[in-house]
């Protein structure tokens, strides 16, 4: 590690001022921004993670139109709150949304705790997400550490060890400790983000334009381009399976509930890993599903998560017939928006469109 020392609070004096007069004339007007309001600060941090800002903004503003505080969102069935989350991937961050709120409700009277421990202790709630909340909607002097803080940060002290590993963390978290002691905690976290979203991007450092270039040990050592160092990604591991494309007669299609890691709480087309139409029909045997089972498979899809590519071949049973249950169900096309469906389940559906 080039930079070995963490600077000490004074040494941030300066840079912190750059930084938070930097921030207050270019930040961007985000509806997050707007508030100090705990639970919407905490729906817009889980919803911004592994996601695209704007991507974001128009699934936080219907979020919270629809759940506008923690009580509401925590009286909420999971279907409701899975339905309004549906297309924004990665939906463990609902789920896990939906048992924090309720936790706050039971344990906290609906009210979010300024206590940090507290809020660690919530489930879905961690160390960068806790901080964020308390410093953004409390004040408090704490810490965050994201993909784009990281970045600065690895460029800003020349930490040459790779991200994920413990030294680098432990360094990261103690200097972003350190740079939140001061005025305005919230807004300084928000603006090393913001610097790291837009001026000491992941492909180039605008140094130019960086209120932190005085300090960096990359722009002065030449090696932006080489900081952070990344681990390589593993490739995601390939998955065959079959779909089945349950139709009845009205034209409603027979959905599952999932129970698995995958797609946990979310309504779809029936899945069973393996391939061909034996494993198609014991697919619909296993579900008590009846029908006019198709010889053939009716077209394949792809479908890539974070950890796994996915790749289903599409049987479609015309004329099914079955028993409702707690996780089957027949839902018309049309009611689709009102439940929490996978998005490999559009593209399924898309497939018999064409047929």
């Amino acid at each position: 590690m080039a930079a070995s020392v963490i600077p000490e609070d004074t040494r941030w004096q300066a840079p912190r001022a750059r930084l938070l007069a930097w921030y207050d004339r270019y930040a961007r007007d985000l509806p997050w921004r707007r508030t100090r309001d705990p639970y919407a600060i905490w729906v817009s941090e889980i919803m911004l993670q592994q996601t695209r800002v704007d991507t974001v903004v128009p699934y936080y503003q219907r979020f919270l139109s629809r759940f506008p505080d923690v009580r509401a969102l925590a009286d909420a069935p999971l279907d409701d709150v899975l339905a309004q989350w549906s297309g924004l991937g990665y939906y463990r961050r609902a789920r896990l949304l939906h048992q924090g709120a309720q936790a706050v409700t039971r344990e906290h009277q609906g009210r979010i705790p300024r206590d940090a421990a507290a809020r660690l202790a919530l489930p879905g709630i961690g160390r960068y997400t806790a901080g964020a909340i308390g410093s953004i909607a409390f004040d408090l002097p704490e810490p965050i550490v994201d993909g784009n803080v990281a970045r600065v940060l690895t460029r800003v002290l020349g930490i040459d060890s790779p991200l994920g590993d413990k030294r680098t963390e432990r360094a990261l978290w103690e200097a972003a400790q350190s740079i939140a002691h001061g005025e305005r905690p919230g807004a300084l976290n928000q603006a090393m983000m913001e610097l790291g979203a837009r001026v000491c991007t992941p492909s180039q450092g605008f140094c130019e334009s960086c209120p932190l270039a005085p300090e960096c040990v990359a722009r002065r050592e030449h090696r932006v381009a080489e900081l952070p160092v990344v681990p390589p990604k593993k490739a995601p591991k390939p998955v065959r399976l079959v779909g089945l494309l349950a139709r009845a007669a009205d034209g409603s299609v027979w959905l599952t509930q999932s129970e698995g890691s995958l797609f946990g709480g979310l309504w779809g087309c029936p899945l069973k890993e393996g391939r061909g139409r034996a494993e198609a029909t014991a697919l619909a045997e296993s579900l008590s599903l009846e029908g006019q089972l198709a010889a053939r498979k009716l077209g394949q899809v792809e479908h890539v998560l974070t950890h796994r590519k996915l790749t289903v071949d599409v049987y479609v049973m015309e004329d099914a017939r079955g028993r409702t249950r707690t996780n089957l169900r027949a839902v018309q096309l049309e009611q689709l928006g009102q439940l929490g469906v996978a998005k490999l389940t559009h593209k399924i559906l898309a497939v018999g469109a064409k047929r």
